[in-house]
């Protein structure tokens, strides 16, 4: 199936025969990206997006825990009942 918005076909004469020519698509004029705008303002090419993931460069570390750490008697209980298996095996406690 031709498309019929690819192509116009055009006739012409010429020396008193008829011819049939091809007329390319105009072109469309996008406007700038933001990439080309900066390119153009600062003269270079600028990074776009967002910076990797994994770039340890900016990373800071900081150690900020009170020793020893506050703990609740609440989240002691949480952590026996959800865990207390665990920490028996690992740790000996056990029955």
């Amino acid at each position: 199936m031709q498309r019929a918005v690819a192509r116009r076909q055009v006739m012409r004469c010429r020396g008193g025969l008829w011819h049939r020519t091809v007329m390319p698509r105009p072109r469309k004029i996008h406007p700038p990206t933001v990439a080309d705008e900066l390119e153009a303002l600062l003269g270079f090419r600028w990074a776009m997006g967002r910076p990797p993931k994994q770039d340890l460069a900016n990373w800071a570390i900081i150690d900020d825990w009170l020793d020893p750490a506050p703990v609740t008697l609440a989240e002691v209980d949480v952590f026996e009942r959800y865990f207390g298996d665990l920490f028996d095996e690992l740790f000996g406690l056990g029955d």
